[in-house]
């Protein structure tokens, strides 16, 4: 793994976590068209599973006591978008992929958008706040 990036996300506040995941979420789906696109199978497979691990880490983001509608509504989302990920694998097809890349994209843009900086005023409810060196690690590995 590249080490500024690496770096750069044992640094981040939760907001940025979040931020980063959605944009290598964005960046990975859009490299399993580009694999689907010129019959990579093994790189579209592993583009797949990257945006599956992505959202993994998304729903262990949410915070279900703190917003629980919210949490519920993100949390079937982001199942919902890796089942058309394992479809788009197992079918070789590109629309479930654009649609997750739709659905990503939207969902990124308030965290693109933002200009608040961490500093405890600025909690987001469905952003994890403690996360363990270890947990960056794993959001690094994932990412």
């Amino acid at each position: 793994m590249n080490q500024y990036f690496e770096q750069m996300v044992l640094s981040a506040s939760p907001v940025e976590l979040i931020r980063l995941l959605y944009q290598k979420g964005i960046a990975s789906t859009r490299s399993a068209r580009e694999h689907l696109k010129n019959r990579r199978i093994a790189e579209r497979g592993q583009a797949i599973n990257n945006v599956i691990l992505i959202l993994d880490e998304l729903v262990g983001s949410l915070r279900p006591e703190e917003a629980p509608e919210l949490s519920r509504r993100l949390k079937g989302l982001y199942l919902y978008m890796q089942r058309r990920l394992v479809e788009a694998n197992l079918k070789q097809q590109d629309q479930p992929l654009a649609e997750v890349l739709g659905l990503l994209t939207v969902l990124a843009e308030p965290w693109n958008n933002t200009s608040l900086n961490w500093n405890g005023s600025a909690y987001k409810p469905w952003a994890s706040a403690d996360l363990s060196a270890e947990e960056r690690g794993r959001i690094a590995v994932s990412a």
